[in-house]
């Protein structure tokens, strides 16, 4: 570990917490602001939310001599993304009463909402409890919310493989119950106590966030590769065998600071189901050990494995274990993109895959697809499942249910919409950006929309109008919807500009790399406009565009 000394501010506030209880309920009882003390703006991510403030408000207020417009977005812990239609009823139900009204899916396969006052932050973290839910270590510098592969009907193996995000979401939890006693109004720990004693984050926690990704081959929709620590289940004999573990992976950077960048994970190893949990803990350990705390954009575990090196990482992680790794096993991955409309698994059971633009769910006009989701919600009859690709699934329903749902998704105009949008268009991810994300540079989610329709336009003009490419857009470098493994990647420079990335392929598994700098709309156009021109004169047989520019650029 770091020289106390020489720790960054953040360690400080995090071994000061008493288990990341701080001075929070002092924060939250203070109506006199609608912020929270410096310190508990650190502290409550771990609780699964973060305080920021409306950007598009910010010069009239200080016009007016306010303070900013603060409110709280909170985000809910889904390991594996799944909900029940009374979860999600009671979802909506909050969200009209205590926030926005939108209810985002994320990239990380769970949903968030903005605008949460601060008087309202109690009641409405009551209210996920009451539906069974918490937001516990959705953020902060402990392992976040677990993604798996959402889509049943692409293994025989899929419900146990998937089952193992849960289980090592509630492995991996803080022992606090801090979060009880602020939201809860639980047992109260005395004061002057040590908190209590938690063996994997003791009282340091890890040095940044933590994200652990599960792929089913041969589908790679949760981009496993950008993880910190990414399982691939493999199969054996028609039968789930366990996990080739990677390490290392991550999207975030800074620009004009070389010393960061994004990371693909690297394979060290495979591991049976039984050895899974434990892997995924000491690996965690180490990096809480070794890990960067004196300069936190040094911080995630990608920087801790490329100064020590991979070999030595792993010997570490296998000294703290009573086994060593197996070889890894051969896989291969052939898409990652949400497989929409109806499927049906190896049980004869039918998923639902819905495009969410950007995973926005509200009414627009005549599309009605917020209240088209509580109608089907109150339909009952299946489980809800998000996406890391930002879309929503209805799982497991009856073949009897089928024409029931179908009848629903047609009446609220969903089915029509999914089959209007492009398939570049439903490839895409967006991040939140503005109007609230403090680190935003330049829009991405309210923007995407009007930007993909203009490269449609430029697709059709070169008759590649059914053509599938992977478009990622983020209003900062920090990557949330994962543009540095996209085929094009637009990542927010300055308001209105990008960096162009280009040359990732279409699986995942290769970084594109930055091609165009502090670019304006036209800038993008003129260039993406060149090189689709070029992609028809110039491609080989069945060769992707990321594929294409990779190899030609």
């Amino acid at each position: 570990m770091s020289d106390k000394a020489t720790l960054s501010p953040v360690e400080g506030i995090k071994v000061r917490s008493r288990g990341l209880r701080g001075t929070l309920e002092a924060s939250l009882q203070n109506q006199l602001t609608g912020q929270l003390a410096a310190d508990d703006q650190q502290l409550i991510k771990f609780h699964g939310t973060y305080q920021q403030d409306d950007r598009d408000r910010r010069e009239e207020r200080e016009r007016k001599k306010l303070e900013p417009a603060y409110s709280f977005m909170v985000r809910l812990r889904l390991p594996g993304g799944d909900l029940t239609p009374e979860q999600w009823i009671g979802m909506q139900e909050l969200a009209d009463a205590n926030t926005t009204g939108t209810i985002k899916i994320t990239t990380r396969q769970t949903i968030q909402v903005h605008g949460v006052i601060k008087s309202k932050l109690k009641p409405t973290m009551q209210w996920f409890d009451r539906y069974g839910l918490d937001a516990i270590a959705a953020c902060g510098d402990v392992n976040r919310n677990v993604c798996a592969g959402a889509h049943p009907a692409v293994s025989a193996f899929h419900e146990e493989v998937h089952a193992f995000a849960d289980k090592i979401s509630t492995h991996l939890l803080p022992k606090t119950k801090g979060y009880a006693e602020i939201w809860l109004d639980g047992e109260r720990l005395d004061e002057g106590a040590p908190a209590e004693e938690d063996p994997l984050y003791k009282d340091v926690y890890l040095p940044r966030k933590f994200k652990i990704g599960i792929a089913i081959p041969p589908h790679n929709d949760t981009d496993v590769f950008t993880n910190d620590i990414g399982l691939i289940a493999i199969e054996e004999d028609g039968a789930f065998a366990g996990f080739n573990v990677a390490i290392g992976g991550g999207m975030g950077a800074t620009h004009g600071n070389p010393d960061t960048y994004p990371r693909l994970a690297t394979v060290i190893g495979f591991v049976t189901p039984e050895q899974t949990l434990d892997t995924v803990w000491q690996i965690a350990a180490v990096q809480r050990d070794f890990g960067n705390r004196e300069d936190r954009k040094q911080a995630r575990m990608k920087y801790t494995i490329d100064r020590m090196g991979v070999d030595a990482f792993k010997k570490e992680l296998e000294s703290r274990l009573d086994f060593a790794l197996a070889e890894a096993k051969e896989f291969a991955f052939e898409s990652r993109g949400d497989i929409y409309g109806w499927t049906q698994d190896h049980a004869g059971r039918w998923h639902y895959t819905l495009f969410v633009e950007n995973g926005l769910v509200r009414d627009e006009g005549e599309y009605r697809l917020k209240s088209g989701i509580l109608a089907l919600a109150e339909r009952g009859g299946c489980k809800l499942r998000f996406t890391t690709n930002q879309n929503l699934m209805l799982v497991d329903v009856a073949d009897a249910d089928k024409a029931d749902f179908e009848a629903i998704l047609q009446e609220y105009g969903l089915t029509e919409a999914q089959r209007a949008a492009s398939n570049v268009r439903r490839d895409a991810l967006a991040c939140v950006a503005m109007n609230t994300c403090p680190l935003a540079l330049a829009e991405a989610q309210r923007y995407m929309p009007s930007f993909l329709t203009k490269v449609e336009a430029l697709l059709a003009k070169h008759d590649m109008a059914e053509q599938g490419i992977h478009i990622r857009m983020t209003g900062c470098p920090n990557g949330c919807a994962r543009p540095y493994v996209a085929e094009i990647g637009l990542i927010g420079r300055n308001p209105g500009r990008y960096n162009l990335h280009l040359g990732g392929d279409a699986l995942g598994q290769r970084l594109n790399t930055l091609y165009q700098e502090d670019a304006d709309e036209g800038m993008i156009l003129e260039t993406l406009d060149g090189l689709f021109g070029r992609y028809v004169s110039e491609r080989e047989a069945a060769e992707s565009f990321g594929d294409f520019t990779a190899r030609v650029l």
